[in-house]
C-alpha cells in the first residue's frame, strides 16, 4: 500500500513539475526563427527608415538572438504590407511599421483593415505639424491668423498635399474648429508634389498658408522666407525655439505625425509580453536615441496598452474631422 501511495505520488509530482515547466517555457517565449520587419513602402521613405532603425537597435543592442529582416511590401498606401502581415496570425517574428495611415484609409473607405485587426505594438516617434506663412505676413500668431479667415474665408486660401484627408489637412480642420472657424469655410489649394509645390505657391502669394509637417519648412524658416505660426508639439521644439505651441497659444491641440510599430494577430500573452518588454528596452538604449538625434525624430514612445488609447482617440477625432467636410459619410 504504502509502495503505491509511493508510485502515484511520485507520477503527481512529476506531473506537476512537468506543467510547472510548461509554464515557464512559455512565459520565456522568445523568436526561434529571424524575425521580420515589414516596411509597407519602398526603400527610403518614412516607413522604411523607421523599420531599419529598429532593425539596428535591436540587433547592434543585443535584444534579440535572431536575425532581424527589413521586408519592404509597397502598394495600397501600405495596405498590402499590413495585410501580409495580418497573415502572419499568432507567429511573433513578423512586425510591421505604422503611421495615421493605418486609420486613415479606413476611415477614407481605401482599406477594410483597421488598427483592431492587429496588435499595436508601440508608438515610437513623432515629427510635428506647422502652419507656416510668408515672412512679411501680417499675422503673427495663430489668433491673428485664423481671425482673418473667419471674416474672408473666400481670399485665405491654404496649401495641403499630396491629397486631402492626411494629418496636415486634418490639422487644419482641428485648428479652424478650434478658432471659431467653420472647418467647410476653409479652402484648399491641393498640391500633390507636396513641399516642393506648397513652398514655391506660398513665396509667390498663390496662397495664405500652408498646412505641413515640420521638417519641410525648416530651410525655408532659416532662410528667412517663411514664419511659422504655430507647432502641434507639446512643448516647443528645439530647431524653432521662438516658435509658441498651439496650447500656449490658448489652443488645446496636440498632433504628432507618429509612426510605430505593430504586430501580427492572434499573438499569444507570452508573445506579447517578450515584445512589449523588447521595445521598452530599446527605447532607452543609446543606439536608438543617437538614431532619433541624426533623423531629427522626437521620441513619442507609448507601450501598447497607452498606444491601443491614443488610436482610438485618433480615430474618433479624424472620423469627426472628415465628416465635417463631408470626406466621410
Amino acid at each position: 500500500m504504502n509502495k503505491k501511495w509511493t508510485l502515484l505520488g511520485g507520477l503527481l509530482a512529476s506531473i506537476v513539475m512537468a506543467g510547472s515547466a510548461g509554464v515557464a517555457s512559455a512565459a520565456d517565449w522568445k523568436p526561434t526563427k529571424p524575425i521580420e520587419i515589414i516596411a509597407p513602402a519602398g526603400p527610403g521613405g518614412g516607413w522604411d527608415l523607421l523599420a531599419r532603425t529598429v532593425q539596428k537597435a535591436l540587433t547592434e543592442e543585443k535584444l534579440v538572438d535572431q536575425p532581424v529582416l527589413v521586408t519592404n511590401k509597397p502598394g495600397g498606401g501600405g495596405a498590402a504590407g499590413w495585410n501580409y502581415l495580418k497573415g502572419k496570425a499568432g507567429q511573433g517574428e513578423f512586425l510591421a511599421a505604422n503611421s495615421p495611415l493605418i486609420l486613415q484609409n479606413n476611415i477614407l473607405g481605401k482599406s477594410d483593415l483597421t488598427f483592431k485587426d492587429f496588435y499595436m505594438l508601440a508608438n515610437l516617434m513623432a515629427e510635428w505639424e506647422v502652419i507656416a506663412v510668408k515672412a512679411d505676413a501680417p499675422w503673427k500668431n495663430g489668433k491673428e491668423f485664423f481671425e482673418a479667415m473667419k471674416k474672408d474665408s473666400a481670399n485665405m486660401h491654404v496649401g495641403v498635399g499630396p491629397a486631402l484627408g492626411n494629418d496636415d489637412h486634418i490639422q487644419m480642420l482641428m485648428l479652424a474648429k478650434a478658432y471659431g472657424v467653420d472647418p467647410k469655410s476653409v479652402k484648399f489649394v491641393v498640391y500633390p508634389k507636396t513641399a516642393s509645390e506648397q513652398i514655391p505657391a506660398l513665396l509667390g502669394g498663390h496662397i495664405k498658408a500652408i498646412t505641413i509637417s515640420l521638417g519641410e519648412t525648416l530651410e525655408q524658416v532659416k532662410a528667412g522666407k517663411i514664419r511659422i505660426i504655430g507647432v502641434s508639439s507639446e512643448k516647443r521644439v528645439e530647431a524653432i525655439k521662438d516658435v509658441p505651441t498651439w496650447k500656449e497659444q490658448g489652443v488645446d491641440f496636440v498632433f504628432p505625425h507618429w509612426r510605430g510599430i505593430q504586430a501580427a494577430p492572434g499573438l499569444s500573452a507570452e508573445q506579447k509580453k517578450f515584445w512589449d518588454d523588447t521595445i521598452a528596452k530599446m527605447v532607452q538604449t543609446p543606439t536608438w536615441k543617437k538614431a532619433l538625434e541624426n533623423l531629427d525624430w522626437d521620441s513619442y514612445y507609448q507601450n501598447a496598452a497607452d498606444y491601443d488609447k491614443f488610436l482610438a482617440k485618433q480615430d474618433e477625432e479624424m472620423r469627426t474631422s472628415l465628416k465635417a467636410v463631408g470626406l466621410v459619410k
